[in-house]
């Protein structure tokens, strides 16, 4: 990525992942674009009381894209030396569930591929779910082990990578060893 930089932001929910990512994107000083991935259900009130929440942290001068699916290409078409903050990846992987393994791989490789050649800065907020029970459903299952292989794909091209839990931030480019071969049974 040149001179452009990719963060991971992680954590479990209501850990303080999404503040610390603005935090990240405001420090950077340049012009922000956040990526909402989120599909708007006017019908869940819940729902849009955390859409809420976020659309109000945010600086009025952000720009803001409603991008549930098309990831890759808002990535590939942002505005050279920006600082896109894409909040989250586990809400965009649950838009594309459906997809079958085959479409599944082919659309985490275009997103990595995308990445390589970014030309703004990218902030990823993503959801740790793998660390409780095994999910009883298979959809549980199959949303919390892609996550958790999307999660390292990118946390081995990104730099830094943070974990975020219980309000605290840890710089796990700092703290950790990363793991340089992936497996996709993992």
């Amino acid at each position: 990525m040149a001179d452009h930089q990719l963060i991971l932001v992680t954590g479990p929910a209501r850990s303080g992942k999404s503040e610390w990512a603005e935090t990240l994107a405001v420090r950077s000083g340049k012009a922000v674009i956040y990526i909402a991935t989120a599909q708007i259900d006017p019908t869940d009130r819940e729902w849009q009381t955390r859409i809420e929440q976020h659309r109000q942290r945010r600086p009025a001068t952000w720009q803001t894209l409603a991008v549930p699916i098309a990831l890759t290409e808002a990535i590939q078409t942002a505005p050279p030396n920006s600082c896109l903050l894409v909040d989250s990846l586990g809400t965009w992987l649950a838009n594309l569930l459906e997809q079958d393994e085959v479409t599944w791989h082919k659309t985490l490789a275009e997103l990595l591929h995308s990445l390589r050649h970014a030309t703004s800065d990218i902030i990823f907020v993503a959801e740790e779910v793998g660390w409780g029970i095994v999910p009883a459903y298979p959809i549980g299952r199959l949303f919390r082990d892609r996550l958790g292989t999307l999660t390292r794909h990118i946390g081995a091209i990104a730099h830094p990578v943070y974990l975020v839990t219980a309000g605290h931030v840890l710089n796990l480019s700092i703290l950790g060893t990363p793991r340089t071969q992936l497996n996709e049974d993992t």
